[in-house]
């Protein structure tokens, strides 16, 4: 038996997703149980860091502890999931992030964990913290594709309605629901929604803070604006927009960068078409450099001086008000309040420290971050027929994907593509190299990914 101890000074070198556990009822071993105690790792280190009021950032792993109904207890230590899987007390549920499902009924001694959710328009950052350390945290990227689509999807309906000879006139037949919010506003916030279900489902989450922020677009291109100011848009006391635009650039042309000419005069252009009709785009040229920007198609030029966008403002304010209701029980809090903890806690500006501290933590133990990327589900593919014309749209959806795992004489790797009619198959290994496989001659071994790609950082 004192051979046995031994063997728990270290942690094991051979799991490097687990970490300490902080269910009682999983570590215990013919010894009495003490409800929602911390253990620490069976390391002098660990335990010596835990005194004080230093900064903590130990980067400990975990593994998930689901019980045989499917609900999610607190984290176990690496040892302890080791021996339940070794027992055939528990079954693997996932590989990333590490979950196990317990075969045998057990208590379910909880502590408050506090889920954190850093909101943004490219990038959420997450983070959960119990009493003692960081359960889980990462940063989820946002795949940025479906206004790209929605254009594709409209091109292939303009192409079909036009090849109607006669269609039946109609009028006023298409309303906007209360509430209706653009696709590509809905997608990130169901994302956002998505991420945070699916963290429920690993941790016991009990209260979860998110924060949102309300921009005032007019106060940050104009920091001076007040009352007013408010009403009187960008060309007040301007007569027209080519006063506005000479009193903007200076009476100098945005092409050639010469003043005014007698003999040619001024001119209007919208540098990403008339369909964007905003001040910000508008351009002032001379009549003959608006000529010359047409006939040899040189508007690149005027959009390399691309306006400043303010996408990720406008989708704060638009859903802010979606997470009040979807979340009626969350806490809501504020940039300003996440900046000012974050520069007493001395920590690095980035999404998962916000974060961490947006679920109010402190000195905690921190854990190694994940890093998710979203992706598609489907790609839309165009494939010719037999024949040799008439493309349509393949609808057929491949059993493997893109960002799957596979396994090829014994080592994973990473789905790039699939080609040949779904025939071969693209593998990518660790050290980026890519070979090629018959989807034959594939071992059974296949780990779906979904949309949420996760993967730890480091």
């Amino acid at each position: 038996m004192q051979k046995f101890k031994e063997k728990l000074k270290n942690s094991p070198t051979n799991a490097p997703l687990f970490c300490s556990s902080e269910n009682p009822q999983l570590n215990k071993d013919q010894s009495p149980s003490v409800e929602d105690i911390v253990l620490s790792l069976n390391s002098s280190e660990v335990d010596q860091s835990h005194s004080g009021n230093e900064k903590q950032d130990l980067r400990v792993p975990v593994v998930y502890v689901l019980n045989m109904r499917g609900k999610p207890l607190m984290p176990t230590s690496c040892r302890t999931a080791k021996v339940l899987l070794k027992a055939e007390k528990a079954k693997v549920v996932k590989r990333v992030p590490f979950t196990i499902q317990l075969n045998y009924p057990t208590g379910e001694a909880k502590q408050n964990i506090t889920l954190g959710i850093d909101t943004g328009y490219s990038n959420i950052g997450f983070s959960a913290v119990s009493n003692s350390k960081e359960l889980i945290s990462g940063t989820l990227v946002l795949e940025n594709g479906m206004t790209k689509r929605l254009q594709e999807k409209s091109m292939y309906r303009r192409g079909r309605r036009n090849r109607l000879w006669y269609r039946e006139p109609r009028f006023l037949n298409r309303g906007i629901k209360e509430g209706w919010l653009p696709p590509s506003v809905i997608r990130r916030f169901q994302t956002h929604v998505s991420l945070i279900e699916r963290i429920k489902k690993l941790l016991p989450i009990s209260k979860i803070r998110i924060e949102i922020a309300n921009f005032d677009i007019q106060k940050i291109e104009n920091p001076s604006i007040e009352g007013v100011g408010y009403q009187q848009g960008t060309m007040y006391e301007y007569r027209n927009r080519i006063a506005y635009l000479i009193s903007r650039e200076k009476g100098k042309c945005q092409f050639c960068n010469k003043e005014y000419q007698k003999k040619n005069g001024w001119r209007l252009h919208h540098i990403w078409g008339k369909e964007k009709d905003r001040p910000s785009d508008w351009a002032l040229l001379h009549s003959q450099c608006h000529d010359e920007i047409h006939e040899k198609h040189l508007e690149k030029i005027l959009r390399e001086k691309k306006s400043k966008s303010y996408k990720d403002s406008t989708f704060m304010n638009i859903v802010r008000w979606k997470f009040k209701e979807t979340f009626p029980d969350a806490e809501i809090t504020y940039g300003n309040i996440t900046f000012q903890n974050r520069i007493d806690l001395d920590l690095e500006k980035n999404h998962i420290n916000d974060a961490f501290v947006i679920a109010e933590g402190k000195n905690k133990i921190r854990i190694n971050p994940f890093e998710i990327i979203q992706k598609k589900r489907n790609n839309r593919c165009l494939q010719l027929n037999r024949k040799g014309y008439a493309p349509s749209i393949r609808k057929q959806h491949y059993k493997i994907q893109p960002k799957n795992l596979i396994k090829v004489n014994s080592r994973i790797f990473e789905v790039k593509g699939i080609h040949s009619y779904g025939n071969q198959i693209q593998l990518k290994d660790l050290l980026g190299n890519v070979i090629n496989k018959a989807v034959k001659k594939l071992d059974s071994f296949h780990f779906y990914q979904g949309t949420l790609v996760w993967s730890i950082c480091g």
